[in-house]
């Protein structure tokens, strides 16, 4: 059998999240162990693709650990380059915005505040270019729709058809960015 976490919420489904960290079962408080059996077993097929999707990434991106000042460097380029891009597209979304941030985070490429202020992840520097404008869109969008919704994902797409391939770039890649990080 895999191995596998669960976590439990107040949530009304099992979920499954495949993570460097392993399989994850996200799972509603009154989810009995067969009923969780049940879920692995119909997504077997699911849960090994992701298995070799993982391995492959790893087996594909350089794992060498950034030195601070490879993180310092990789900021100050996007401290240039993304107020930039986000220039650009803020008028194709039609939003104006605040503050922009760059970080070294290990959850999130970007994020925007309720203030209309944006971080970005100074991982992106190491993605390519049209994922970096895939963020910034969408992180623009919220100031639109201030949630995932399918109006949301309709205003990223009218602005960046190519977003869903983008995405998967970085659910395909991202943990082996992100472990540049942290080593």
């Amino acid at each position: 059998m895999t191995d596998y976490t669960v976590i439990r919420s107040g949530r009304k489904s099992i979920a499954l999240q495949m993570g460097p960290e392993g399989l994850i079962v996200r799972a509603p408080y009154a989810a009995t162990e067969a009923q969780i059996a049940q879920v692995l077993a119909r997504h077997g097929a699911w849960i090994e693709k992701q298995r070799r999707r993982l391995e492959e990434a790893e087996r594909s991106m350089p794992a060498e650990t950034l030195s601070p000042e490879e993180l310092r460097a990789l900021a100050d380029r996007a401290l240039v380059l993304i107020p930039q891009r986000v220039a650009h597209y803020a008028p194709l979304v039609g939003v104006s915005y605040g503050r922009i941030t760059i970080r070294n985070q290990r959850g999130r490429w970007g994020s925007c505040s309720a203030a209309g202020n944006l971080n970005f992840n100074c991982l992106l520097m190491l993605a390519p270019p049209e994922v970096l404008d895939s963020v910034v869109v969408h992180e623009l969008c919220h100031r639109l729709e201030p949630n995932h919704s399918a109006r949301f994902y309709a205003q990223v797409l009218r602005v960046f058809p190519d977003y869903w391939r983008c995405h998967q770039w970085l659910k395909d890649n991202g943990q082996a960015l992100i472990r540049r990080m942290t080593g």
